[in-house]
């Protein structure tokens, strides 16, 4: 029997095969589509398709994936000058994307130098420090404990930073792990990292949603009279002698976003210091500090937002900012189970804390707080 008659197939005495010019182009691999990417580099100007498992992405982040080589400043400059167009439209730093919409690209020339070399052993040494601070991982999520002190992102005079460390855990197709939600850099704790392009998508929403629950431990100046409340203010960027600072703004004011707070003291030390127990709603850019200041308890080490005069700092604490992101539940990306995980104090807050006679294992009344 032929193949025709046994597969049902039907052709007419005198039909050819159609030519391979006529049948569909077969898609790009990964590493063939990162090339294409990597041309418009140096060409003019480009339209890059949205893939399926990048749509909720950032517009930003969208360009940082395809283009790594590129500064984060720099991609955010192209797109507030309005040369990045989303579907014909001028695109917001904040845009999010959807599957199968284009992203005008203008031409990105790098400045001449010589790219620096990844070697095995290097690859090697920053694989092994991101384990050193591996919370949780299996084959889509990756929760670190960062350290204060580490950068998540790269910017002006920062050269080591989480997402840079993240390039040593490329895999066989160079995807790279991508960041879901950022941390200050002084701000120690959990931070959630996606593996794939699934979970990152997914994540995205579930951090967009608020579906995420956040907790964050600080010790602050004084003690709130209201032992357990919330902090509902809007918050806006202002530059201050080439620094920005976020200031509690007025409904309508430009560039002013709702935040929402809910704290708990969970204990005190001589009514000099509190340790807060934090949960954000919103997750506005400094969030916490401006709503510690602006309650009048701001956190002990905050070169931004410190302001009670005449304050001084009790001996052997040192002056830096004693912020945690003490806990981080969230559904798992792919069989949606809570994944619940939670960081140690950093050594200069646990230092803190044993000197106050603080005891970590005390009950933290904010895990009650609403959600919402």
């Amino acid at each position: 029997m032929s193949r025709s008659a046994r597969t049902g197939e039907h052709r007419s005495a005198g039909a050819r095969p159609k030519p391979a010019s006529s049948r569909p182009a077969p898609q790009p691999t990964r590493r063939e589509a990162k090339a294409q990417t990597q041309a418009v580099l140096e060409t003019g100007v480009q339209t890059l398709m949205v893939d399926p498992d990048e749509a909720g992405m950032r517009v930003d982040r969208f360009l940082v994936a395809r283009f790594p080589q590129l500064a984060f400043t720099h991609i955010q400059r192209i797109i507030r000058k309005g040369e990045v167009r989303i579907d014909g439209k001028r695109a917001q730093p904040e845009a999010r994307l959807a599957a199968g919409g284009k992203v005008r690209v203008p031409p990105l020339k790098l400045a001449p130098q010589k790219a620096a070399a990844r070697s095995a052993a290097r690859d090697q040494d920053e694989r092994a420090f991101l384990q050193s601070i591996a919370l949780y991982e299996d084959k889509d999520v990756l929760i670190l404990n960062k350290p204060a002190g580490l950068a998540v992102q790269g910017g002006p005079g920062t050269k080591r930073h989480v997402d840079g460390l993240l390039e040593a855990l490329r895999d066989e197709q160079g995807q790279k792990p991508r960041l879901v939600h950022r941390l200050d850099k002084d701000t120690a704790g959990c931070l959630i990292v996606a593996k794939t392009r699934f979970a990152a998508a997914t994540l995205g929403k579930t951090f967009r949603s608020r579906a995420a629950r956040k907790i964050y431990w600080a010790l602050v100046a004084g003690v709130p009279r209201v032992r357990q409340g919330r902090i509902s203010t809007y918050l806006a960027k202002e530059e201050v002698e080439h620094d920005s600072v976020m200031r509690v703004a007025r409904h309508g004011d430009e560039g002013a976003s709702h935040a929402l707070t809910y704290y708990a003291v969970v204990e005190t030390s001589a009514q000099k210091l509190a340790w807060l127990s934090l949960k954000p709603v919103t997750g506005r850019t400094h969030q916490l500090r401006a709503h510690a200041a602006h309650i009048g308890h701001p956190i002990v080490g905050d070169p931004k937002y410190f302001n009670v005069e005449n304050w001084e700092l009790p001996g052997g604490i040192q002056n830096r900012l004693h912020l945690l992101a003490r806990r981080i539940v969230i559904p798992h990306p792919r069989t949606g189970r809570p994944i619940d995980v939670s960081a140690p104090l950093p050594p200069h807050m646990e230092q803190s804390f044993n000197l106050l006679g603080l005891d970590t294992a005390r009950y933290d009344p904010i895990v009650e707080a609403p959600e919402a």
